[in-house]
């Protein structure tokens, strides 16, 4: 049994969506766009859809895998802490 990885399966269902770069999607876009794809076609389904794409159009395949792997890094990344520093030195 194959150990499925959260982030590999997202970039596959972004990829297999209806989702297109020239609709510039919104991280919230992109992670209904995950949902909704996983939901209707599985896991297995996304990564059977990139391995057919990969074989038929290789060309362009690679350049929207590239492009999925971005927005699913952006779309999930974890949240950052404010880092700016006090006004005002804290007292000792």
């Amino acid at each position: 049994m194959s150990h499925l990885n959260v982030t590999t399966v997202r970039c596959e269902a972004l990829f297999a969506s209806a989702l297109q770069r020239s609709q510039s999607p919104t991280p919230t876009q992109v992670r209904q766009a995950i949902m909704w794809t996983v939901r209707d076609l599985g896991s297995q389904g996304c990564a059977e859809r990139v391995a057919q794409e990969f074989g038929d159009h290789p060309e362009t395949a690679v350049a929207r895998m590239r492009w999925a792997r971005q927005l699913v890094a952006e779309a999930f990344a974890p949240a950052r802490r404010d880092q700016t520093r006090h006004a005002y030195p804290l007292a000792a």
